[in-house]
C-alpha cells in the first residue's frame, strides 16, 4: 500500500475508504499526502514532478476534500520543500497522473464547457499559491457544488498562476462525491 493511500484518512470514523463508494451520513472527508518523486523513479508515487527545479524531487504536498450531505466542498493544499517565491497555479484535473503531463486531461468543471469563458475559479477548483521563503505553500478553495463521480482525479501544479502555464506535477487524489448532489 502506498504512503497516499496509507495516509487517506476518510468519512467520519477514519480508515480505508474507496472514494466511488457512497459516503456516510456525515458526507464526504479525505486526507491524502505524498512526497513528489520522477516519473522514472524506482519507487513509484502518487505525486510526480515533471520539473525538478520548481518542484524537487521529495517535496511533499497534502490534499483534503470535505463535502456536505449538500454538496459544498472545501479543497484544501499544503506543500513543502517547492521553490521559495515562485507562483503556482494549481488546479483540479478530470484523470490520474502518469508520466506524462498530459495525461491528467483537462481542468475538472462544475459545468462542463468548451467555452473558455467557463475556465474560471468559479467554475472549477482553483488553488493557486506563492511560496514562501521555506518553500512551504497553502491553498483553498470551497464551492457549492461537489465532484461528480469519477471525473475529479488530481491535482496538476503549473508553473504560472492563472488557467495557463506549464504543468511541473501532479499528484493522483482519491476525490469523493456524494450521492444526489452533483
Amino acid at each position: 500500500m502506498g504512503a497516499a493511500a496509507v495516509a487517506a484518512a476518510v468519512l467520519a470514523g477514519g480508515g480505508a475508504h474507496d472514494p466511488h463508494d457512497p459516503p456516510d451520513s456525515h458526507g464526504y472527508r479525505m486526507r491524502t499526502d505524498a512526497r513528489f518523486a520522477p516519473p522514472e523513479a524506482f519507487v513509484p508515487s502518487a505525486a510526480v514532478t515533471y520539473d525538478r527545479e520548481l518542484v524537487p524531487a521529495g517535496a511533499w504536498i497534502e490534499v483534503a476534500q470535505r463535502t456536505g450531505l449538500g454538496g459544498a466542498t472545501t479543497v484544501g493544499l499544503r506543500t513543502k520543500g517547492l521553490r521559495p517565491g515562485h507562483s503556482y497555479g494549481v488546479h483540479v484535473h478530470q484523470k490520474p497522473c502518469a508520466a506524462d503531463p498530459a495525461a491528467a486531461g483537462g481542468h475538472y468543471q462544475h459545468e462542463p464547457s468548451a467555452d473558455p469563458h467557463h475556465v474560471t475559479a468559479e467554475n472549477e477548483v482553483w488553488l493557486d499559491f506563492t511560496a514562501d521563503g521555506h518553500g512551504s505553500g497553502t491553498a483553498r478553495a470551497h464551492h457549492s457544488w461537489g465532484f461528480r463521480r469519477g471525473e475529479a482525479s488530481s491535482v496538476v501544479l503549473h508553473d504560472e498562476p492563472g488557467s495557463k502555464g506549464a504543468r511541473v506535477a501532479c499528484f493522483t487524489v482519491p476525490f469523493g462525491w456524494v450521492a444526489g448532489t452533483a
